[in-house]
């Protein structure tokens, strides 16, 4: 027998595999027995013989090429992916056609064993980025279907969902999953271990764990002035502003900042230089306001206005804001907001609060004179997501504009407010007449006697109702409301300054039952309130008959 040689065949995965030759007889073949991994592979098996023979196998995982021939010839024996876990077995049959002489080749392949592989199992994320880049991909390996299990502590981090295809039996296929993750707020790095188990208990021979590691955050300095600066461009970053701040010139001299010096009211030596008044304009976000705002601690307003395609938002203010307990004025409008988390009412010093143009289905609970008692001035206004005119030829639920309030928010109403602005949104049914509420106290008379004749006797003769008798501005126009006008509104001792014309009786389009929009009893004119308020000047566009 002259010398074995081996030869390397590569197929599929690069498989090494071995061939061997045997020369001057009959009829043989080289080898009598094949052992192969589950990756398969080719096997070359030199045949001699003198006469025609045919080549064969009844396992449909094995190849024989050529499968006959005459004389000496090398064969290829071709063995597929394993499909199992465990080995299995076939043979070759070779027999010499003149003299039915035979030779068998055995085959053993091992299976695959279970595995869950990671092609990188560390991975290192920054502390922030803009929602749409807060995400990984990892690429497992493994043959078995598997739950991704992050500890309980990591909430930052969660994942999208993913499939594990085994139509090919065990053979080891890529799974993509895709990891989400949030902004670490924290001046310390973060990490996560994450397990993938396999869903029905399969024993591993391998089970490879992914470490995430986050960032630490930047540090911010409380209450100081260098902190309040990296919290302004922080929270810029965030929002991804139109416009953002030249960080080498001066703090004061910031569009859209106001800091605090000795002029201002309220002010003390410890606010010296620090953030007073910040807004924050058009911008783009898809979450809650950022964390920084926290650090904003001697501001006294804060403005956050224009955030792009505010109709198709559905966003929350977020926790941060809430700890701003010395503010006194705050603007969240056109930011997209669909609910007031109850913790607002934590900011009992605000004396002005501005909602307006967000996507309110109702009025937000917490807007309540007991959780405000400072608050002076509410905008609610415009807070439709899209404007139909006709309610009932709409089968839309998501309109804003406060559609899901049954009536008319009464106790709204009922709040001494300066300013109450309820413009522009889906508002139905008649204002209240307060008749039959006896927290609604009616006009007497120490009230007429304390006016000094500025208001009429009929308002005490006739118990009309002390509604709302010291705010100065109410707006109810472009709602879908009906009915008739209360008493208490008509006669009202702000009447002539609210213009009713334009801010209260002007509705527009149909209610959800089809009834056009309008008060029933709208006066033609305010002649009648002139002449019971006679110390009031009758505008000279009215005196003239122009409306």
């Amino acid at each position: 027998m002259k010398k074995i040689r081996t030869y390397i065949s590569v197929i599929a995965t690069a498989l090494l595999a071995v061939g061997c030759y045997q020369e001057d007889i009959e009829f043989n073949s080289d080898c009598n027995e094949i052992n192969i991994d589950a990756v398969g592979g080719a096997h070359k098996v030199a045949i001699s013989s003198g006469e025609n023979w045919i080549a064969s196998t009844d396992n449909t995982w094995i190849t024989v090429s050529p499968a006959n021939g005459r004389g000496n010839a090398e064969c290829q024996i071709i063995i597929d992916s394993a499909l199992m876990s465990t080995p299995r077995y076939g043979e070759v049959l070779i027999q010499n056609l003149a003299t039915l002489e035979e030779r068998t080749i055995s085959v053993t392949q091992e299976g695959f064993p279970y595995s869950i592989e990671i092609e990188d199992g560390e991975m290192e994320i920054e502390n922030f980025k803009t929602l749409n880049e807060r995400k990984f991909s990892v690429t497992l390996t493994t043959n078995v279907d598997f739950k991704v299990e992050i500890p309980s502590n990591a909430r930052w981090l969660s994942h999208k969902s993913y499939e594990v295809k085994l139509n090919r039996g065990v053979r080891p296929r890529q799974v993509d999953i895709v990891f989400e993750w949030d902004i670490n707020t924290q001046p310390k790095e973060r990490i996560a271990e994450v397990k993938f188990v396999p869903k029905n208990g399969e024993e591993l021979s391998k089970q490879d764990i992914l470490t995430v590691v986050q960032k630490s955050a930047e540090p911010i300095e409380e209450n100081t002035r260098r902190g309040d600066s990296v919290a302004l461009v922080s929270i810029q970053r965030s929002l991804a502003t139109l416009s953002s701040w030249d960080v080498s010139v001066p703090m004061d001299r910031w569009s859209g900042v106001i800091l605090w010096d000795e002029g201002h009211k309220g002010y003390t030596p410890d606010k010296k230089g620090r953030v007073r008044y910040a807004e924050f304009f058009i911008y783009d976000t898809n979450e809650e306001l950022p964390f920084e705002v926290k650090y904003l601690t001697a501001a006294e307003e804060l403005f956050f206005f224009g955030n792009s395609n505010t109709f198709l938002k559905d966003l929350e203010i977020g926790d941060a804001i809430f700890e701003l307990t010395q503010l006194k004025r705050l603007t969240i409008a056109a930011h997209g907001l669909i609910t007031v988390d109850p913790r607002l009412a934590n900011l009992k010093n605000l004396e002005q609060l501005d909602l307006s143009s967000n996507n309110f289905m109702t009025v937000p609970e917490v807007l309540t004179k007991e959780n405000f008692p400072n608050l002076r001035t509410l905008i609610l206004n415009a807070n439709q997501r899209s404007v139909i005119y006709d309610l009932s030829n709409s089968t839309r639920t998501d309109l804003g504009g406060f559609i899901e309030e049954e009536k008319f928010p009464e106790h709204l109403l009922k709040w001494e407010l300066d300013t109450l602005n309820l413009s522009v949104n889906y508002l139905h049914g008649a204002l209240p007449t307060f008749e039959d509420d006896p927290t609604v106290p009616v006009y007497t008379e120490e009230d007429w006697a304390a006016s000094k004749d500025t208001l009429p006797r009929m308002l005490v003769d006739r118990r009309i109702k002390k509604v709302m008798p010291r705010t100065k501005f109410f707006s109810i126009n472009f709602n879908r409301m009906t009915g008739t006008l209360p008493d208490w509104l008509l006669y009202h001792p702000m009447l002539d300054l609210w213009n009713p014309y334009s801010f209260i009786f002007s509705q527009e389009g149909k209610d959800s039952t089809g009834t056009s929009a309008g008060f029933e009893n709208e006066p033609v004119s305010l002649d009648y309130y002139y002449e019971l308020y006679t110390s009031k000047n009758k505008p000279k566009e009215e005196e003239e008959g122009v409306e």
